[in-house]
């Protein structure tokens, strides 16, 4: 079985690329970072993985296709099962119009599904939206029906770890790979140990609300008391408690709104809580908390599971309290974090608030932030 994957980086060697070579796949791994092109192809056929604390070593082969290359990567697109990418939302529209030349090279019988392992709600309908303009009309005729594009909630905490070895990674035990399996295309395809559901959506904001929650409310506690690491932050007895409060307040959205079983849910909360205190894992403050702006957007991490308990007349105290922290969360180089601060200085912390969150000012919410920003002067 065959296997692309765009993007050679972190998430790719030590995440995706590995579930899908122990689920018996040949990757060919796609990339613009020469140091990595050239250790791949020393080691071509070779295991090349490294590095992974708490499990047993893994090691994979693979086959490395640069950009420059394009010929050799459309051929083997064109003769793909499973093509994966890694790269970053904003480098989706970028290798779209590759992958349409790999496709359109294709016979229109065998079947391959394409799924976008990224950082962001239903990446793989964005590329696909990207994939089809290079495409003309008689090839997506050629291809309805034999191409899959698949949703996906990935989650790994893969460190910026620097390492001696270019190829090796440091990753965390844990992972969850979630797809979609609506747009599956074929028969008995191979996913390994990826989860196939047939609605995603529940386990995105699962994710949102447990994962990027979790770990907001640690890194913006963290920097409050002048901690350095995720790990450092929550050796501090309060802020672990600040970070299970807010987790118990997202539960009462995600198992009450989305249906998830209550005990399990909370055991898969102290199990996020405990990957977070991995020692192996160097998860800085500032890596965690920066793009606050982002982070404190009306459909994000600490307001969307806010709002939702606001609007049903509660008062998530936890998540109300590391909004107003976020709101004063600076990092060096982290533009958000600049831009966020200027706003504070011009306009106040609560008008802040109201113009990042997007909330109208009679929103539920928006009372109880002022509220605490009044009792925090």
């Amino acid at each position: 079985m065959q296997a692309v994957h765009f993007g050679a980086g972190n998430i790719g060697r030590g995440f995706i690329g590995a579930v899908l070579s122990d689920a018996g796949y040949q990757v060919t791994f796609v990339d613009v970072n020469d140091e990595v092109i050239s250790a791949l192809k020393e080691r071509a056929g070779t295991p090349s993985e490294l590095h992974l604390p708490l499990m047993n070593l893994l090691t994979f082969k693979v086959q490395l296709n640069s950009r420059d290359e394009q010929e050799q990567v459309i051929r083997a697109i064109a003769n793909a099962q499973i093509i994966t990418t890694a790269v970053g939302p904003n480098i989706l529209p970028h290798i779209a119009p590759l992958i349409a030349k790999g496709l359109g090279q294709r016979d229109g019988h065998t079947p391959v599904n394409i799924i976008a392992c990224e950082n962001a709600i239903r990446a793989t309908s964005t590329l696909k939206g990207h994939v089809v303009e290079y495409l003309s009309e008689g090839e997506r005729r050629t291809l309805e029906g034999t191409v899959g594009f698949l949703d996906a909630a990935v989650d790994r905490i893969v460190p910026n770890v620097q390492q001696k070895d270019a190829l090796a990674v440091t990753v965390e035990p844990f992972f969850e790979w979630v797809v979609e399996d609506r747009a599956l295309v074929g028969d008995d395809v191979e996913l390994g140990e990826a989860i196939l559901v047939p609605d995603l959506d529940s386990y995105i904001d699962r994710k949102l609300f447990t994962v990027n929650t979790g770990h907001a409310v640690a890194a913006y506690a963290g920097f409050h008391a002048g901690k350095e690491r995720i790990l450092d932050a929550l050796q501090v007895e309060a802020i672990e408690a600040n970070v299970r409060a807010a987790l118990h307040e997202t539960a009462q959205v995600l198992v009450k709104d989305y249906g998830f079983e209550k005990e399990a849910h909370m055991q898969y909360v102290e199990r996020i809580i405990e990957r977070f205190k991995n020692p192996f894992l160097e998860d800085t403050v500032a890596r965690v908390g920066r793009g606050p702006i982002r982070k404190l957007g009306s459909d994000d991490r600490l307001v969307k599971p806010a709002r939702v308990l606001a609007e049903k007349g509660e008062v998530p105290h936890q998540l109300i309290a590391s909004i107003c922290q976020a709101l004063f969360f600076r990092a060096e180089g982290d533009a958000e974090s600049e831009e966020l601060e200027q706003l504070v200085q011009q306009y106040g912390a609560y008008e802040a608030f109201l113009h990042v969150s997007g909330l109208d000012g009679e929103h539920p919410l928006a009372a109880l932030v002022r509220e605490r920003l009044e009792q925090e002067k």
